[in-house]
């Protein structure tokens, strides 16, 4: 993080740049900032898992052995909801993080929740924040809608072969 001249009151965790910084470094939050090949291979792995849960239901409605398409398109769809909840919060992390450096004017609690106070960001800061927004966090953004946008798109593509079944 850059010092600036002008004093903040916010505390420093609550400071927009330094939740950016701590979200950039949590684990589940960093996939996101990955390649697109590891953001990838972390996205298949968190399928993976849910196939551990979403198999053994398929196979309790549409045994493998009589009805295995019917099976495989079932677990697909039951593994890719474990999917979404992750992609779900990442997004909203990322969009919370977000909205805070884009904003001019930040929302803290000094000691508690009954203490809130808002301080205006000079512009600097404001600059700062908001090339951070455009250069840092948008393309993160728009990797997990596209990533929604190819769920939907696979949910759908299930959906049609299910109905030719």
């Amino acid at each position: 993080m850059t010092r600036s001249s002008v004093s903040c009151p916010v505390p420093v965790e609550q400071q927009p740049v330094n939740e950016y910084e701590e979200l950039k470094s949590a684990w589940l939050f960093r996939d996101c900032t990955a390649s697109v090949r590891e953001y990838a291979i972390r996205i298949a792995w968190i399928y993976g898992l849910s196939w551990l849960i979403a198999g053994p239901l398929s196979a309790a409605s549409f045994p493998p052995n009589k009805y295995i398409a019917q099976f495989l398109l079932g677990a697909a769809a039951g593994a890719s909801i474990g999917v979404v909840l992750i992609l779900v919060r990442l997004y909203l992390g990322w969009l919370y993080v977000r909205d805070r450096l884009f904003s001019p004017v930040i929302f803290y609690e000094e000691s508690g929740w009954y203490d809130g106070q808002t301080w205006t960001k000079p512009e600097e800061i404001l600059a700062r924040d908001r090339l951070i927004v455009t250069y840092q966090i948008q393309p993160i953004l728009r990797r997990l809608q596209l990533t929604f946008a190819l769920l939907a798109v696979l949910y759908i593509a299930g959906s049609i072969v299910w109905q030719i079944l």
